[in-house]
């Protein structure tokens, strides 16, 4: 049976947004405070830093039974049998992506229009990344805000599971979950937190609870 990413919240790495703590430390907090589901991003590294860093990441993962998916780096996460793999817009195109990975990874892609989500299902995608929902700065080319009303159509009209990403805090948190999405991403709403376990402890019972 094909692998599914689970439902609830999805973390993502943010080194240079961690108030100078490191990939590993905050990957560390996340699973301590029950992070399931977790994306390794890093745009800065070179490909062997990033490599190191995932190597050490993936025992953690696989003692927590957290699900990682490893953002571009096919290879790598072929190396460290990721459970799942995250592309752009701008990355190799899926169904050349799933030549490589096989039917064992999970594909994940971004999308910011009707025309892409249609697309990714089409082509073979797991699951996507829907937004950004807000304005984000994590990205140095950062997409414009697509807003809630694409939300609400890819979970009207999109059968595989849909990820809310971008921007999304714990003070607007109730109103993307109005719309139910399979999941919801924060990235440095907790990778920035003075305490990461309290804010993923407060995430937690608003996702739960109305997601």
């Amino acid at each position: 049976m094909k692998k599914q990413i689970p439902k609830g919240l999805y973390a993502i790495t943010a080194e240079n947004f961690s108030n100078g703590k490191d990939n590993i430390r905050v990957v560390k907090e996340m699973l301590d405070a029950g992070i399931k589901i977790l994306q390794y991003r890093d745009k800065y590294k070179s490909k062997l830093e990033k490599f190191k860093q995932c190597e050490t990441i993936r025992k953690l993962t696989l003692d927590y039974g957290c699900f990682f998916i490893i953002n571009d780096d096919i290879d790598i996460a072929l190396a460290l049998q990721s459970e799942g793999i995250h592309l752009g817009q701008d990355d190799l195109p899926i169904t050349e992506a799933r030549k490589i990975v096989g039917d064992n990874i999970v594909i994940g892609l971004s999308t910011h229009s009707s025309e892409q989500a249609l697309s990714a299902v089409k082509h073979g995608a797991d699951y996507i990344g829907v937004g950004p929902i807000y304005k984000t700065f994590t990205k140095d080319n950062g997409v414009n805000p697509v807003g809630l009303e694409y939300l609400h159509f890819c979970v009207k009209n999109i059968k595989i599971p849909k990820v809310a990403i971008g921007g999304i805090k714990l003070s607007n948190l109730l109103e993307v979950c109005k719309y139910k999405p399979d999941n919801i991403c924060m990235v440095t709403e907790i990778t920035l937190s003075k305490n990461i376990k309290l804010t993923i402890k407060n995430v937690q019972e608003v996702v739960n609870g109305h997601c």
